[in-house]
């Protein structure tokens, strides 16, 4: 999974050749830089080659969206980022972007607008949703994970706040494998303690750490795969994990690895 044959188109080269791709992918910073999460990036450009959509990445002139400056209360350094952004996105005239971060996600299609960027954002739940019900993502029955149970832990920046509950679980019933809720799921869905730039520091005195708390409710179901759709949540859901010592018996992945795997890519 870790490895890709094919090179990644960058806008600059696609504008040199007075070509635009149908769709943008914002990979985000956790998708360029955190070991793990590149996995995911790498899935779903698998994805998108197999299917045969025109896309590109910005490359080394994507930066941060400004969303943990925002949440960490930099107000100044948010609207930096974010106009940088939006002047290169405007630059390269992008209509349409996919993203596999609810975090870049909510903020270019939540907060954008307000300074001036307007795009159709799309999280990759939904656009892997669309492909399978497309008939662009054939499924085959009885997979890699037939018979295997999978509970999905909503991410608060999909769930609460865009309210993007269904599209991730019809990608999962879509593997032939037993779906089981947590408690908390949906509306009820528990934080996985990232949210609100807590990713970057440490957690204030208390008696637990929330991510245990919601590691604990995923055991409890008793599935042998815990999917995320999150960057952040997969951190701390792995950390969980470990936590537990059950990362022998329990896999966190997204729903990009899990529909990569699927297809052999």
């Amino acid at each position: 999974m870790s490895t890709m044959n094919t090179s990644v188109p960058t806008m600059a080269e696609m504008a040199a050749k007075g070509e635009s791709p149908e769709v943008l992918f914002w990979v985000g910073c956790a998708g360029s830089f955190d070991d793990r999460y590149k996995k995911v990036t790498i899935a779903f450009i698998k994805i998108l080659e197999k299917v045969g959509i025109s896309y590109a990445v910005l490359g080394e002139e994507e930066t941060c969206t400004g969303d943990p400056a925002r949440r960490a209360g930099n107000e100044f350094l948010f609207q930096m980022q974010a106009m940088a952004n939006i002047q290169v996105l405007d630059g390269y005239g992008v209509k349409k972007i996919v993203t596999a971060c609810p975090h870049c996600f909510n903020t270019i299609k939540n907060e954008y607008p307000d300074l001036g960027g307007n795009y159709e954002v799309i999280h990759h739940s939904t656009f892997l949703q669309q492909l399978i019900n497309e008939g662009k993502v054939k499924m085959k029955g009885g997979g890699e994970f037939k018979g295997k149970k999978i509970t999905y832990h909503d991410s608060c920046y999909l769930g609460r706040a865009n309210n993007i509950y269904e599209a991730p679980r019809e990608v999962l019933q879509a593997l032939d494998a037993e779906l089981v809720e947590m408690k908390r799921c949906r509306t009820k869905g528990l934080c996985c303690g990232a949210g609100g730039a807590q990713m970057f520091k440490d957690a204030e005195p208390g008696n637990k750490e929330v991510n245990i708390e919601r590691t604990e409710d995923a055991l409890a179901t008793g599935a042998n795969i815990i999917a995320a759709a999150c960057p952040f949540c997969m951190t701390m859901m792995r950390d969980g994990v470990k936590n537990k010592e059950k990362e022998d018996s329990v896999e966190v992945m997204d729903l990009a690895e899990l529909i990569a795997k699927n297809e052999g890519l």
